[in-house]
């Protein structure tokens, strides 16, 4: 899903309650603690309060790192808890974490999250909850150009993928959610480099340094990234042999709900914006992409051309 934004003007009358933004980290994962050390070793930071649940917080200016002792996908709703906790509102969540692939291959990715394909009853098996998703942070598409900018400085590049994946897994949050990750094995986990190029692409990227944050939705137009959804994510059941058009009521699965939920997700994190949908035709059998195309048009989701998705 990608989106695009439509300038809006508004006034405000009254001050606004403080905002913060949550970067997480766990000390159970070399890929999420070692990029929090790099960052906290940067000019700025304070102690801040510890939640009862003993995670301990950081502060420099309107950004506050949350470290805990659990596995990444187990602390669920850790915006709500710090704005209970602190009275501050969260509007948006960044978590650090590692990455593992088949192939082995060192890698950098960016991506949101949710579990959207899966029904009630199911048991998410890396964290989250059935049908849900959560809002895409829209800083994912300009991080991703500065990653590579800063991994091609710091010469991790081409010996680094450098990546965005698909949505896949929780924890539970409401507010704009995106990991970034380090892959693929634990030699790359325990990086250095990798470790100072993700705590580097946060700071510039939340504007700690003193220069202008990069990839906030409020300031810029064109084509943005949105929700990601990957094959498995899309449950569709083969209708068989038919000897007429295939419907989309005909096809089961949850994949109608995964698209609906990913799409909602992504209104909900590009407030003001025109959202549209990007479908990888290759990914997809004939019936496949026949049945999405028909879905879409029923629930008036539009569908990108090329150039809507052209860099501006």
């Amino acid at each position: 899903m990608l989106c695009e934004k439509f300038r809006t003007e508004s006034s405000v009358s009254e001050k606004p309650a403080k905002m913060v933004k949550l970067v997480v980290a766990t000390t159970v994962d070399p890929a999420s603690i070692c990029p929090a050390k790099e960052l906290l070793a940067k000019p700025g930071w304070q102690p801040g309060p510890t939640l009862n649940e003993g995670i301990r917080s950081f502060s420099n200016g309107d950004v506050r790192l949350l470290e805990h002792d659990k596995g990444i996908v187990e602390e669920d709703d850790l915006d709500q808890r710090w704005e209970n906790a602190t009275g501050q509102t969260v509007d948006e969540v960044i978590f650090l974490s590692k990455h593992t692939a088949v192939s082995n291959r060192p890698a950098l990715t960016i991506h949101p999250i949710g579990v959207p394909h899966l029904k009630e009853g199911d048991v998410p098996p890396q964290g989250g909850k059935p049908g849900w998703a959560a809002p895409p942070n829209p800083r994912m598409g300009p991080w991703m150009i500065l990653l590579n900018k800063i991994a091609e400085s710091h010469n991790l590049i081409p010996e680094f993928e450098i990546t965005f994946e698909a949505t896949h897994h929780g924890p539970v949050t409401t507010k704009p959610t995106m990991f970034i990750e380090i892959g693929s094995t634990e030699e790359y986990w325990k990086r250095p480099d990798a470790a100072q190029v993700v705590a580097l692409l946060v700071w510039e990227g939340l504007g700690l340094g003193g220069g202008p944050p990069v990839g906030n939705w409020s300031r810029k137009d064109g084509c943005w990234v949105g929700q990601l959804l990957s094959g498995y994510s899309l449950p569709m059941e083969d209708p068989g042999p038919s000897k007429g058009k295939v419907n989309a009521q005909d096809i089961a699965g949850t994949w109608k709900h995964s698209i609906r939920a990913a799409y909602d997700a992504t209104k909900a994190g590009f407030p003001g914006g025109e959202i549209l949908a990007h479908l990888d035709q290759k990914s997809f059998k004939s019936w496949q992409k026949n049945a999405i195309i028909e879905f879409l048009g029923a629930q008036n989701i539009k569908i990108g051309k090329p150039g809507d998705f052209q860099k501006s």
